[in-house]
């Protein structure tokens, strides 16, 4: 049953369609890992298993009748706490919200749920989401199965942390700043950030914001392509989705990558890298050479990344948080209110040069992706650090402005919106994952998953997982 649960997602979807497991026994699998490990990891924080059964029981009926069988039927699944999910609880990670049980269900959820997932619980994650480190007072902290003492990331991090323990067959997320590619870091498994309006977000209270994405995280790329292929596609209330249906992604995904340019940057032109990240991606620069790829030392200039996103970021905080802090300050974190202020000590004149600013940072990072069909960067500065610490406040020696500063590898590219996973790639000397970043060009979504499906195939560094949930005190 352990080895079960650690196979690939498309590999339960083909045991499935043989008919040499059921949906029951497959969740009845997950169930006992999650029996086994969860008291320890704390990722699935609302487990449902009347509710998974009940759905496992159809998906088996639905085997049964063959035909054309939905893409995730009978696939055991979990949902970010601040994915809304209809009758069952969804917290936020917020004690304002520790019983709410919302009558909606979010777009991402329910396409999977259309596409014959079984959803057995809820995953963890900071108070809104906010930070890339997953704890809440309502269910306390998430900690990394590689070693307990470590947090998983976040803010995605029940959903890396349930994947990377065999709790779940996939997983989905949200990324803002981070979120599904730093857990992933983290945990040794695979996070992908889509282009915004592959998976569109509904609910929203702004149906044109493109900043914040909706994704998956799984074990492997093949498995992040199922996922996609069954979620993504248009929806006519989010006028920036993108038309290609989510069939576009049930392709194969190798491809001959000879001579193909590639940049390899070790600080994207020189953020602060903690040097145990850069020893672990030593080798993954040779691997990229052997795959085929022309592999060159570049970056594009990322000058107004920081005032782009730290902005936009500062509004949309304003915009969701002034008045209900104003109305109950006790009920939430520091750093949420920090984001606030900011964004209310904005000026309309600030917001438009943001603007103006993303505008032509986005221009020169087009312009380099002219002559390189892919980055190649460190998703994280830092490998995993300890439960008890928040958020680094140095790295290298080098201060950092805020609770956000520290994961700019990845906010830089949320800030130009291109697509990027982050795959397994190396271990520090102390045994703790560490993940490579691929970015590429303007809705290259595929092409970005074939290049990390190549990259994956010639290390298998997937394979691993962690050996024993040891809690440290």
């Amino acid at each position: 049953m352990t080895e079960l649960v650690f196979l690939r997602a498309v590999d339960h979807a083909a045991m499935l369609r043989r008919r040499e497991i059921s949906a029951q026994e497959l969740l009845e699998a997950h169930l006992v890992q999650i029996d086994r490990t969860n008291g320890d990891l704390n990722a699935i924080v609302t487990l449902v298993p009347d509710i998974a059964m009940a759905m496992a029981e159809a998906a088996d009926t639905t085997l049964a009748g063959g035909g054309n069988i939905p893409l995730l039927t009978g696939l055991a699944v979990a949902h970010k706490d601040l994915h809304e999910t209809a009758g069952i609880r969804t917290t936020f990670g917020s004690p304002v919200y520790a019983s709410f049980v919302p009558t909606r269900t979010t777009l991402i959820v329910q396409r999977m749920q259309d596409a014959g997932a079984v959803t057995l619980g809820k995953t963890n994650t900071p108070q809104h989401g906010a930070g890339s480190q997953t704890f809440n007072e309502v269910f306390g902290a998430t900690l990394n199965p590689w070693n307990t003492a470590y947090t998983p990331g976040g803010s995605s991090g029940g959903a890396g942390v349930a994947v990377s323990a065999g709790m779940v067959s996939l997983a989905d997320g949200s990324d803002y700043g981070a979120s599904l590619r730093n857990p992933a870091s983290f945990t040794n498994t695979v996070g992908f950030r889509p282009s915004p309006g592959r998976i569109p977000s509904w609910p929203t209270k702004d149906a044109w914001w493109t900043h914040s994405v909706h994704g998956p995280m799984a074990r492997t790329v093949e498995d992040i392509s199922l996922f996609m292929a069954a979620t993504a596609g248009p929806d006519d209330r989010i006028p920036v989705s993108i038309r290609q249906p989510g069939s576009d992604f049930a392709t194969p995904l190798g491809a001959d990558w000879k001579d193909v340019r590639l940049a390899w940057s070790e600080d994207l032109g020189g953020l602060p890298i903690d040097p145990a990240v850069t020893r672990a991606l030593q080798p993954a620069r040779s691997v990229l050479e052997q795959i085929g790829f022309s592999v060159t030392d570049a970056s594009p200039d990322f000058t107004g990344a920081e005032e782009a996103f730290k902005v936009w970021r500062g509004y949309s905080y304003a915009k969701q948080f002034a008045e209900v802090i104003e109305r109950d300050p006790a009920s939430y974190k520091d750093t949420i209110k920090w984001n606030t202020e900011y964004g209310l000590s904005l000026t309309p004149s600030d917001l438009g040069r943001a603007a103006e600013t993303r505008t032509r940072l986005r221009e020169r990072v087009l312009r380099f992706f002219d002559d390189h069909r892919f980055l190649a960067i460190p998703t994280s500065a830092v490998p995993p650090f300890p439960i008890a610490v928040e958020y680094p406040t140095e790295i290298n020696g080098v201060p950092m402005e805020n609770y956000t500063s520290w994961f700019a590898s990845c906010y830089y590219i949320s800030a130009v919106e291109l697509p990027a996973i982050s795959i397994p790639a190396g271990f520090t000397d102390d045994g703790l994952p560490v993940g490579l970043q691929i970015v590429g060009r303007h809705h290259a979504d595929i092409d970005v998953l074939r290049a990390a499906y190549a990259f994956q195939q010639a290390t298998e560094l997937w394979k691993k997982k962690p050996r024993e949930l040891t809690v440290h005190s």
